[in-house]
Order: C-alpha cells, then structure tokens, then sequence
C-alpha cells in the first residue's frame, strides 16, 4: 500500500498495485445465493457509487475538453483508442455525434482493437498488440488528441497508440478506472476515475464502463457546446434522416422562439431543412440571404459562426 512505511524508498522495484478493478468486492460476495431483489439492489447500489467517482475526476475532465477544443480549431482530431468494453464506448460516444451534432470522423475518431468486427464478436487477443495500436495513430500531428481508453489503464494497444502519439507530438488523453493506472505517466491529461471493485470481480462492463459513459458523454458534449453546435441547450446541427427527428427540427425551432409548429415549419422550408439559418431568420427577423450571410465560414476557420455568433452579427441580443 502506498501509506505503508519505505514505500517511496523502494517504489521504483515495488510491484504496481492491482487494479481496483481486478479487486474482489466485500458487499457482493454472496450475490450468487441471494434473492433476484437483492442481487439487483447490490448491483444497483455499486452503480450509484459510479456519480461521485466522475465528480471527483471533473478537473481532468475540464483539461481534456479544452485540449479538445483548441485541438479541433487547429484543425486536429480526436483519437478515441480503446479495446473490448473500453473501445466499444470510444466507438459508441463517436458514432452518436454525427447524428445529434452533424460531427464525424473530420472531428472524432474511434478505433476499436480488432476492428469493426470486434464491436459485436469479443476479440480479447487484439489488446495486447502494441504495434496495432501505434499504427493507428501514424498520421497525427500537433493538432491532434489520441484518447486512450482503459479500465485497468494498461491495455498495451492503446499504450502503444499513446506512445506513438506523443512521439509525432500530438497531445494524449487517458480515461481509466484504476488510480495507479500503468499509461498514466503516458497522457498529458489522465483522467482516473477510481469506480473500486466490481459487483462481479474483473467485470469492467459494469462500473467502469458506466463511468466511461458519464465521462465520455461530458467530454464530447462540452467539446460540441464550445464548438458552437448547440443554441443554449438546444442542438442545432441535428441530421434529419427519419420523420421523427424532422419533428424534432420543427419542436426545437418552437422551443427557441416560442413561435407556432406552422411558422416555423415555413422557417424551415424557406432554408431547404437548414435548422441554424431557420433560427438566425426567425429569431432576427431577416430574410434567408441574411441568415446565411451572417452564419457564413471565414476563410481559415474550423466550422461556422454559432447562432449566438450570426444573432450578435446581425445585432440581436437573444433573450
């Protein structure tokens, strides 16, 4: 244990201590004889752990974001870089924005060992290779942020797409469930979420890939809002690809300026479905010409203007 005396004496040969994860939990010992009630109150009660557990990693959190934020208008990317459970969260956060956010892979990345494949067939052997994970990331530069994604935060493959990213400079990011995590001397920004052991021994899908959700979820959402994808909480760069998320369109519009479904289903054939024009128009008071002008990309600037940009542009101070 790290309180115990000559601990810093001899830390350089002492062996790493277990995972937290890898630990064996005292309150779920006898999960397999109790009631279904109980067993799912003491799954439950290790979940709820989960919140105070994020709480606690919030700095990190904030660091990662802003690395992201600068990164992204540099021109960069973000690398989520992850296997089995860890991956799969990497590959669900990215795989989400480009529907609710208009964002894909010209923004995130997500890499899962073993490829696609492995999103629904376990590929377990795909973590330990080191060289795998390096290549991944070949191509990044300055501007790029190679995200690893571990519970145990040892997982050679993302440590290899860690090393190879702070190799061609880019910046590293580590989300892991275990405080004395191996990679972590590897980030600039190690996020360790310390979720303790879990209600089944070594099973990482659970606490830790809850708090990968919590935590993965608040980064890329923050990384949005700086980014100018949303209009106070309301997102404005949602792709309508099916009848209910036309509806949405129309009810965010709504929502946004407290005008009738009718008005601004008008707003919103009047730009072709363009939702950010539809708002600057309705909330100005202008025509669709000068919605554009104003939501217009300056030449060398990732992304366009926020509405809260074009409303300023155009004069108006939203309410």
């Amino acid at each position: 244990m790290i309180a115990e005396a000559g601990f810093e004496r001899h830390a350089q040969s002492a062996p790493r201590p277990v995972s937290p994860t890898e630990e064996r939990n005292p309150r779920t010992r006898d999960i397999d004889v109790v009631s279904t009630a109980e067993m799912v109150r003491m799954i439950t009660d290790e979940d709820a752990a989960v919140i105070a557990a994020v709480r606690a990693a919030h700095p990190r959190i904030v660091e990662a974001i802003d690395l992201a934020v600068d990164g992204i208008r540099a021109g960069g990317r973000v690398h989520y870089v992850g296997s089995g459970t860890s991956g799969r969260m990497g590959l669900l956060d990215a795989a989400e924005l480009l529907p609710t956010y208009g964002v894909g892979e010209e923004m995130f990345v997500p890499h899962l060992a073993g490829g696609l494949n492995a999103f629904k067939r376990a590929a377990e052997g795909a973590e330990d290779d080191i060289a795998a994970g390096g290549a991944l990331v070949a191509d990044v530069g300055p501007a790029d942020i190679v995200f690893g994604i571990a519970a145990s935060g040892g997982t050679p493959y993302v440590g290899g797409a860690l090393d190879v990213g702070r190799a061609r400079g880019a910046r590293t990011v580590l989300l892991a469930s275990n405080p004395f995590a191996a990679l972590a001397p590897k980030a600039d920004v190690p996020i360790l979420v310390n979720t303790g052991p879990e209600a089944i021994t070594g099973s990482t899908r659970m606490k830790a890939g809850t708090a990968q959700k919590m935590v993965l979820n608040t980064f890329s959402t923050a990384v949005m809002v700086r980014l100018g994808k949303t209009y106070s909480n309301l997102m404005v760069e949602v792709l309508a690809t099916n009848a209910k998320l036309r509806q949405r369109l129309v009810r965010l519009l709504t929502q946004a300026t407290n005008l009738g479904p009718d008005v601004c289903e008008n707003a919103l054939a009047a730009t072709d479905g363009d939702l950010r024009a539809a708002l600057v128009m309705l909330v100005a008071g202008v025509d669709r010409s000068a919605a554009t002008r104003a939501l217009a990309v300056e030449p060398g600037r990732i992304g366009g203007p926020s509405v809260r940009d074009a409303l300023a542009t155009l004069g108006i101070e939203p309410a």
